[in-house]
């Protein structure tokens, strides 16, 4: 009986329709933030959402009938539960921000779609490597935050003035964002040789950092790709070699 629930609830079909609620969920929640649509049509939309989280719910009391203990091996089973009880728990008062965190039931399509699954596995493969690169933009910024107030502090100390106002502008020159208008060609009207500074902390945080860590992350998902086709391959194998067996057993044997 389990055997048989645990594959219908893997079936395309069934796994299809999940995510079809998830969306028209978070379509729901997103009409909820809206005072027009509630005023006309608030009890329905209220009626909607408690059906999805009645989906949800029976689904996850599905799996847990089906799998048992097994169900809390995945780390995707468990991130499921949570997610659907933190809905659960009544939004009182002091708890009213469960009541925003229900958007996050739309997570849910990620363990449910396998390519996106794909995703977020290649990202957590690669924090340890990234967190070496992180500690290295670390570094950097800290170099680059005490060398910018001691040189450009007086002049602006609204954004160089202290050692956390230099690494937030730092962090918005090395995200491109107005930083040549906006702080670089301010500075330099002050320190013309400040360019001397500013192009090789560009160089180095975004052009060479960033993309350092961009490459980390295509790495790990091309991996966690390939031992996902692995994995497909040596399933199909063991089926083949099943059915050989299969073949072999029914084949009148010769003396």
């Amino acid at each position: 009986m389990r055997e048989q629930l645990g594959k219908w609830l893997d079936r395309p079909l069934v796994r299809n329709t999940i995510v079809a609620v998830i969306i028209f969920n978070a379509v729901i929640l997103g009409l909820e933030t809206s005072q027009v649509v509630m005023d006309r049509a608030g009890p329905l939309i209220l009626l909607l959402d408690q059906l999805c989280l009645a989906v949800f719910v029976v689904e996850i009391a599905l799996k847990l009938v089906a799998r048992g203990p097994r169900f809390f091996s995945s780390g995707w089973n468990i991130f499921d539960f949570v997610i659907v009880g933190i809905s659960v728990v009544p939004a009182g008062q002091g708890l009213s921000v469960l009541r925003a965190l229900r958007i996050l039931r739309v997570l849910r399509v990620v363990s449910v779609a396998p390519r996106l699954r794909r995703v977020v596995e290649g990202l957590l493969n690669a924090l340890p490597g990234m967190g070496s690169v992180f500690l290295l933009m670390t570094l950097i910024f800290y170099i680059g935050a005490v060398m910018a107030t001691k040189l450009f502090g007086t002049a602006f100390p609204d954004w160089f003035g202290t050692l956390g106002r230099s690494a937030y502008s730092l962090f918005q020159i090395m995200t491109l964002e107005s930083w040549s208008m906006g702080i670089v060609r301010p500075v330099m009207e002050v320190y013309p040789q400040a360019w001397a500074f500013f192009l090789p902390f560009i160089l180095v945080t975004t052009f060479a950092v960033v993309n350092l860590l961009v490459g980390l992350i295509v790495n790990s998902m091309q991996d966690a790709h390939h031992e996902e086709d692995n994995q497909r391959t040596d399933a199909y194998r063991d089926e083949v070699l099943a059915r050989l067996a299969a073949i072999e057993a029914r084949l009148p044997r010769r003396d």
